[in-house]
């Protein structure tokens, strides 16, 4: 399924919603999910136009020492459930 939308002047550089354009308000919830998809593939083929904050880049960077210093140190899936669980 492929949808050709093009950017108009009054939509370029501001937030654009679903009713700004009639043909995505009028899709149904899984073809809006396909173009949702659709849109973040597009997203992740440019990394460079995502901003990452240093205090982010640190923190992956302490993550990955930290795994790579002890990468037996792993939570099973029920484990970090539980985690969360009991959080709440």
């Amino acid at each position: 399924m492929a949808y050709k939308l093009v950017a108009s002047q009054k939509t370029r550089g501001q937030t654009v919603r679903v009713n700004d354009i009639p043909e995505i308000a009028q899709l149904s919830t899984p073809e809006k999910i396909l173009l949702v998809e659709d849109l973040w593939d597009s997203i992740a083929l440019d990394e460079s136009g995502v901003p990452v904050s240093q205090s982010h880049k640190e923190e992956l960077d302490r993550r990955l020492q930290s795994y790579e210093s002890a990468p037996g140190n792993l939570l099973s899936l029920e484990e970090l459930q539980g985690r969360i669980e009991s959080r709440q």
